[in-house]
């Protein structure tokens, strides 16, 4: 079993900048965050191997948002700048437990979510 607690959201005007954190309670193979904005189905933001460098974004975020895993501090991050409007939902942490999982790059581990809000 995996718990995951994310923190960090929060309201910010277009352009700015959150880092959103999440800490991880046990060993996992790859992490990831995704987002959910009001009316839409949950995306992937961002999806990041443990193991290696292997990190996938999704279009809408390249070059905005970066995602980290602090193997020290089992603690997953999300840098997120140039914030738009269209970037507010809430943002689930997310983990897959098995390297057969993650070579899907798929998750089965998720945490409560926090919202983000980006006001124009």
């Amino acid at each position: 079993q995996v718990h995951l607690a994310e923190s960090g959201g929060g309201s910010v005007s277009a352009g700015g900048s959150l880092t959103l954190s999440c800490v991880v309670s046990a060993r996992t193979y790859c992490l990831a965050w995704f987002r959910q904005a009001p009316g839409k189905e949950r995306e992937r933001v961002a999806w990041k191997s443990t193991g290696n460098d292997w990190t996938i974004y999704a279009d809408s975020v390249k070059g905005r948002f970066t995602i980290d895993h602090d193997s020290d501090k089992n603690t997953l991050y999300l840098e997120m700048t140039s914030l738009q409007p269209e970037d507010t939902g809430i943002y689930y942490c997310a983990a897959g437990d098995s390297l057969s999982r993650c070579a899907r790059t798929e998750v089965n581990f998720w945490g409560q979510g926090t919202q983000v809000t980006v006001s124009s």
